[in-house]
Formats: structure tokens, C-alpha cells, sequence
């Protein structure tokens, strides 16, 4: 996945080494809305992934089925704009918060969440 030719730019040192990656190299991307804290999706990130990101303002995932990078947008026009990217206090998730122009899921839902729906859990109460 990681194009490992030098003169690339790399991921920065000092973020590379606190991520927790995967067997696959992979770190999952929660994508939400900056304004409204609306959950779009998920996606997964390795570094060259996560480097683009952080250096080009438009989120970019790896495809684990198709095996390449993917800029979200590029074909539908369904842009995110990012507004900023955070680490998880265990390295093993991003919180990428984005404007959103358009849909976020592929099936043309505004959220990948709005396109699978509730599983219907019983709502709990405070303790």
C-alpha cells in the first residue's frame, strides 16, 4: 500500500509512530460533519492514505476491496472538505471531521449509517 520509494513524502515521523495499525496496515477513518457532529462514515486510512489527507485539505482512503487510494469526491462530486484530523487516545482511530458537499455513502444516503438503519437496541437509562 505505502509506496516505499524515498523520494516520496512520508507520513510525519511523529504522527506515524503513535499509530496502532492493523494486520493490513489500516487505521480506521471516522468521518463527521465539523458543524453539525453527524456521523457520515467510516473508511480506512494507512499512511500514505492519512498523509494525503493531512496535506491536501480532501480526504483519502485506501479501498480494501478495489486495493488502491481513493479521494473521496473524485467521481460523484461528493467532496469532503477536511477540517481537521484527530488521534484516538489508543492510536487505532482517526476522527476526520469534514465538510461534506453531497452525499457521504455510496448509495447516495446522506450517511452510511442512514443507509444500513437501527437495529432497533433497547435504549438504557442513566445509572
Amino acid at each position: 500500500m505505502t509506496d516505499q520509494n524515498a523520494s516520496v513524502p512520508q507520513l510525519d515521523l511523529a504522527v506515524a509512530s503513535r499509530l496502532k495499525r492493523d494486520d493490513a496496515g489500516l487505521v480506521a477513518a471516522i468521518v463527521q460533519q465539523h458543524d453539525t457532529g453527524e456521523v457520515l462514515m467510516l473508511g480506512w486510512m494507512d499512511d500514505e492514505a492519512l498523509r494525503r489527507t493531512l496535506r491536501e485539505g480532501r480526504v483519502t482512503f485506501w479501498s480494501r476491496s478495489r486495493q488502491e487510494y481513493w479521494r473521496k469526491g473524485d467521481t460523484s462530486g461528493h467532496v469532503q472538505h477536511v477540517r481537521s484530523v484527530a488521534l484516538d487516545c489508543d492510536g487505532d482511530a482517526l476522527l476526520v471531521r469534514v465538510d461534506q458537499v453531497g452525499a457521504a455513502c455510496h448509495t447516495g444516503a446522506r450517511t452510511c449509517f442512514e443507509a444500513g438503519g437501527d437495529l432497533g437496541a433497547v435504549v438504557g437509562g442513566a445509572a
